[in-house]
């Protein structure tokens, strides 16, 4: 009887409840510990690996359906942007990557407001505008100011130097270093990794890989990832999960997921109350990561680019 051995919400016995194995019934005790079955579904225990193995076809389909729930529930919550906010002026970080910058001494993202604010752009010898280190006047200081920040585990260091390697040419160098960071859990590395697997360079083109990057990289907080992640649902005529990827997209302040729930809503995949919810949400992302000095840089950026 499998009742025996769920656990209850926070994953401890009730008061007049024992854990038993669900294969052979032994009870839980001070000698008896009880591991949870291996495809962590988090209904059963065990009590040693044969008896996991004589339960599991008794097991196996009702935990694969309970493992894709607890994915679902994972993959479906709203998160915030796995870029956060800018260190020094503390607003959400801009999601075009074009708008923000980074420097190899601390590995920190700044925000375009706060890197036209501090003259970065403008003086020829500068520092950090965070940690005020001098700016690298070489490829090589800034190479070694990176190396620096990897051999501490920072894992945007090495998704900076994944992808100069990919921009490169060296695709096997690039995978090592996104791969690694990934370990430490960063979202921008699952999303390149993700093209890296549809593109096929370096590595053998992988659906399925490309497909669990893009979902790691959608629970860290990337908003494109979620993008991309409901179109493929969509083109799978999954209509209900795509309508879920990209209203968490647009709450995270994505353009082209407004787009693509617009779409959605003149196919009748999306009511007009949620639909309105969702263009809320937008707007209020976009206006919290607003501000005089970002504007600015966006104006000198245009007026460099005219008189180009």
């Amino acid at each position: 009887n499998n009742n025996r051995t769920i656990m209850s919400a926070n994953g401890r016995a009730p008061a007049d409840e024992v854990f038993m194995c669900a294969s052979c019934g032994i009870a839980e005790g001070d000698d008896i510990n009880l591991k949870d079955c291996g495809d962590a579904c988090k209904l059963v225990r065990y009590c040693s690996d044969a008896c996991e193995k004589e339960h599991r076809p008794k097991h196996e389909q009702e935990c694969e359906k309970q493992v894709a729930k607890l994915r679902d529930e994972l993959l479906f919550k709203q998160c915030e942007s796995y870029l956060g906010d800018c260190p020094i002026c503390l607003l959400p970080l801009l999601l075009d990557p074009d708008k923000n910058s980074i420097n190899a001494c601390c590995s920190k993202i700044i925000c375009s407001g706060c890197r036209h604010a501090s003259g970065l752009l403008k003086k020829k010898k500068s520092k950090c505008p965070f940690c005020r280190h001098p700016v690298p006047t070489s490829r090589a200081e800034a190479d070694r100011n990176l190396m620096k920040r990897i051999k501490v585990n920072d894992p945007i260091a090495m998704r900076f130097l994944g992808m100069r390697c990919y921009w490169d040419g060296d695709y096997i160098t690039s995978v090592h270093y996104l791969t690694k960071a990934t370990q430490f859990g960063d979202a921008g590395s699952h999303y390149q990794l993700a093209i890296i697997y549809e593109e096929g360079n370096g590595v053998e083109r992988d659906e399925e890989k490309r497909f669990h990057h893009l979902e790691e990289a959608a629970i860290g907080g990337h908003a494109a990832a979620r993008n991309n992640l409901g179109g493929l649902e969509w083109k799978s005529n999954r209509k209900d999960r795509a309508v879920k990827h990209w209203i968490i997209a647009a709450n995270l302040g994505l353009d082209s997921s407004v787009k693509n729930l617009r779409s959605a809503y003149l196919d009748g995949q999306i009511s007009k109350e949620n639909f309105a919810m969702a263009l809320r949400a937008y707007q209020a992302a976009a206006n919290a990561a607003k501000s005089p000095q970002r504007d600015e840089a966006e104006r000198d950026a245009a007026r460099v680019n005219w008189n180009r």
